[in-house]
């Protein structure tokens, strides 16, 4: 990515490299048409004085066809520049939202929590499409805009110096109104932003979390509180848009003020004959473009100052440097070597050690660890260091005897099956989640994987198999289906590792044995991680680990841990009661 300053900053300007020919070519086809413009004036003071005043009609008609002449090249050189307006500022915007939707996706999750999904979701739509405006206005508008009041008043200068005193008064009183509405709004502007923020998240919770809303009847409670949202932006809105709309009127006041000036004293000017009646109609179409000029000139302030609201916002990630980078790139291993070792490996999120503290083991290849402990003890991010999700604080993570920072993330992810706690399809067929896998995998591979996962019983009943359709988060599934198919894409790619992040907690004891069964039988070479609420899900396992408060207090096989540690005995014998009370029942 070009365009970083000599500090590190990506400027949001570095993406305006390729769109040089559009920012030059577009602001010299509207200076052009602005030129045009500035000339009809002239053409109809012209028309006036010595056309109709003479009632020479051939001269009208002449003129005439010049204006008409005149307008047409206008329009010509401004529909030119509309093009390239066009092609840069949605070029732009396209560039700035896949650099910055790349950027996201290089962003621990750690960072990513940080910014908040509806926050990312706003920059990726909403500020980058202010960004596309304003770069649009910077083309149209931002050389046009000054150059006809300042041309409408050398103009008026040329044609009569005395009466262009009027316009030498009027155009800073109407800049300094301007001024005053837009320093009130600005600060308003950047609230109304924020507003927009929160009830973006307010949707979000809402949509995502539907079935739980009507679970609990909170329908009505959750309409008031986005209800009461959108008042709060429809509020900070309006209070923005009623000091905007003060920039007409004020404008216009002052303008008619002084063509009733210009009028004035422009007539007794004609009754002296030191000036036509030409000459007054052309100063007061001057004083019509001069405040429609700086009405544009106001409302492109406004347009800009959201920008900069929004490329600070869009900015403020790009500039985030990724706190999970690529290392440099070692060969897989080392023979002889653990698969995977942790050596005294502390973590806690924003730097502090306290949710993992001081781990170590040793993992040999094919075998089936287990990791168990209470809710917050740890264990999702201990397994998360591995992919390098996160990294550890103190100690090390090593993988055949290679620290995980030293590979290249590519090259170690590929290498591990993740199953995430929480389910996540995509929206396809079962086929195309199954490729996310293992893009080469054959229809044979996927259906071993489904096999394993035990999926298979009830892919092969669906009417259209692997080519069955994923709604967005497969939410045409159960949840034991959901979870059984995750497992199967992480097994279609064939890992080294796999990891089963506390994955079939939504099966039934029987589904979880055979699942348990299959992967021990058919992952001979890979060795497994397995992280569970349930002590029947790990007792089989050939390294159980123990973790309490984040601290390991157990390690060994069942038989071992029943001996010797009192939290994993407390945690079996808990769920045993709960199992037997289940069976009275």
């Amino acid at each position: 990515m070009s365009g970083k300053s000599k500090s590190g900053e990506l400027k949001m300007t570095s993406f305006f490299a390729p769109y040089k020919k559009e920012l030059i070519v577009g602001p010299f086809c509207k200076l052009v048409e602005a030129v045009l413009e500035l000339l009809i004036p002239l053409i109809m003071a012209e028309i006036i004085d010595n056309g109709i005043a003479k009632a020479d009609w051939k001269f009208v008609l002449e003129y005439s066809g010049l204006i008409v002449l005149t307008c047409t090249a206008g329009l010509c050189f401004a529909l030119v520049c509309q093009i390239f307006a066009s092609r840069c500022s949605q070029g732009y915007g396209t560039d700035v939202r896949n650099a910055l939707f790349k950027h996201i996706n290089t962003l621990s999750p750690e960072q990513f929590d940080a910014f908040g999904t509806p926050s990312l979701l706003t920059r990726l739509s909403g500020d980058i499409n202010q960004l596309q405006v304003a770069v649009a206005m910077l083309i149209r508008l931002v050389v046009r805009a000054p150059f006809i009041i300042i041309g409408s008043v050398i103009m008026a200068i040329i044609l009569n110096p005395k009466l262009s005193v009027v316009f030498i008064i009027a155009t800073p009183i109407i800049a300094v109104a301007l001024f005053f509405i837009m320093r009130s709004t600005i600060p308003k502007y950047k609230k109304v932003q924020r507003k927009v923020d929160d009830l973006s998240a307010v949707t979000r919770e809402n949509l995502s979390g539907v079935r739980v809303v009507r679970a609990f009847a909170k329908e009505e409670e959750e309409r008031e509180r986005f209800n009461r949202e959108a008042k709060q932006l429809a509020r900070a809105a309006s209070v923005v848009g009623a000091v905007s709309a003060l920039l007409n009127p004020v404008s216009l006041l002052i303008i008619n003020l002084a063509i009733t000036a210009v009028v004035y004293f422009g007539g007794d000017m004609v009754n002296t004959g030191s000036m036509t009646q030409g000459e007054v109609t052309a100063f007061v179409n001057y004083l019509t473009q001069i405040s429609l000029a700086l009405v544009v000139t106001a409302n492109l302030v406004v347009i800009f100052t959201k920008a900069s609201a929004s490329g600070a916002r869009v900015k403020e990630v790009l500039n985030t440097s990724p706190s999970i980078v690529d290392g440099e790139g070692v060969e897989w291993g080392e023979e002889g070597a653990p698969r995977v070792e942790f050596k005294n490996v502390s973590f806690g999120y924003g730097g502090n050690n306290d949710v993992l503290q001081d781990i170590s083991f040793k993992v040999y290849p094919s075998k089936v660890v287990g990791i168990i402990g209470g809710t917050g003890s740890g264990k999702s991010t201990l397994v998360n260091l591995m992919p390098r999700f996160y990294d550890a604080n103190k100690g090390e993570v090593l993988i055949d005897g290679r620290n995980v920072r030293d590979f290249k993330l590519k090259q170690l992810r590929d290498r591990i099956g993740y199953v995430p706690q929480r389910t996540v399809l995509f929206s396809g067929t079962i086929r195309d989640n199954m490729l996310w896998g293992n893009p080469g995998a054959t229809d044979e591979d996927i259906w071993q994987a489904l096999r394993t996962a035990q999926a298979e019983e009830f892919v092969i009943k669906l009417p259209n198999g692997l080519d069955t359709p994923v709604n967005q988060g497969g939410k045409n599934f159960s949840g034991g289906q959901r979870q059984r198919l995750t497992i199967a894409r992480a097994l279609v790619r064939r890992p080294e590792i796999v990891i089963m992040d506390d994955s079939s907690s939504a099966l039934d004891f029987a589904t979880d044995l055979k699942l348990r069964t299959a992967i021990r039988h058919n992952l001979t070479d890979t060795t497994t991680f397995i992280v569970s609420q349930r002590a029947t899900s790990i007792r089989h396992a050939d390294l159980i680990v123990v973790l309490d408060g984040g601290k390991p207090v157990g390690m060994g096989r069942h038989d071992e841990l029943m001996r010797n540690c009192e939290v994993y005995r407390e945690i079996v014998h808990s769920q045993e009661d709960k199992e037997g009370e289940h069976d009275e029942r």
